[in-house]
């Protein structure tokens, strides 16, 4: 469960807010052509990949490591901006998700052309009418949602959107890599700040998040809370998640090494 201690009048406020705001989005998901559409699209992607395996490609430095060409004809899922990496790998993966806003705001332009599936925020319905999409439910609590036609909690991290739109598609085993889950940079986890720095060291490319741009410092505690509720959701079901990332300091899952799942 989440410290509710951390629930002050600061944070409750703004919560309080988003969720007004956020009425228009669900009419539109339930109601709208595009959000039939899209909900169609989802149905039709429920247990596609039944008893398959994913590698699912996290951003960390420890990616810089690893030889990524022999995922060439795996099934593969990355997210934000491993876009940049597509050229250094030799191929490109079968699935991109981004559900950060922040992200997705000031990177819009890059993802309007990516040239493999996609995956964003149903708030950016209106920018991107050729992707498909998952729509947020802003509970206090992160919850494992395993029917992706309804809002899900996103858990404060895309790793965990993805963890479940792989186990809605229906994939067996996930093996991670690159979660790192270690941020050189400190402060008050979700706040929102502008980088002052030359060279980003806490992904895989030193221009991942360039200096002036717009993040949020990463809730560790709360992403910890989110994988062991996916790790339990896939194990309870007779699948598997597999943490096969170089140096991951995340603890939560079962820890395997990369060669032994190719």
């Amino acid at each position: 469960m989440i410290d509710i201690s951390r629930f002050t009048p600061s944070r409750i406020l703004p919560a309080v807010e988003r969720r007004l705001k956020e009425v228009p989005f669900t009419q539109a998901w339930y109601n709208s052509t595009q959000g039939q559409e899209n909900r169609s699209y989802l149905q039709n992607s429920r247990n596609k990949y039944t008893g398959e395996r994913l590698f699912l490609i996290a951003n960390g430095p420890s990616i810089k490591d690893m030889d990524l060409s022999v995922l060439k004809d795996k099934y593969t899922m990355c997210m934000n901006r491993f876009y940049i990496y597509f050229d250094k790998i030799g191929f490109t993966p079968t699935f991109l998700a981004c559900v950060e806003e922040l992200v997705l705001e000031q990177f819009k332009d890059d993802f309007k052309n990516m040239p493999c599936e996609t995956f964003f925020n149903w708030r950016f319905y209106k920018e991107f009418p050729n992707s498909h999409f998952l729509k947020e439910a802003y509970s206090f609590n992160p919850f494992f949602q395993d029917n992706l036609l309804e809002p899900t909690h996103f858990g404060g991290t895309v790793t965990y959107a993805c963890l479940q739109l792989a186990y809605f598609m229906g994939f067996k085993e996930v093996v991670i890599i690159g979660m790192d889950h270690s941020f050189k940079e400190k402060g008050l986890a979700t706040k929102v700040e502008v980088r002052n720095y030359e060279k980003d060291e806490s992904h895989f490319d030193p221009n991942y998040f360039p200096k002036g741009i717009k993040w949020k410092l990463p809730d560790l505690d709360k992403s910890e809370y989110s994988y062991a509720l996916a790790r339990d959701h896939y194990k309870q079901n007779g699948r598997k998640i597999i943490d096969a990332t170089i140096g991951g300091k995340c603890t939560v899952f079962e820890k395997g090494n990369f060669s032994d799942y190719l």
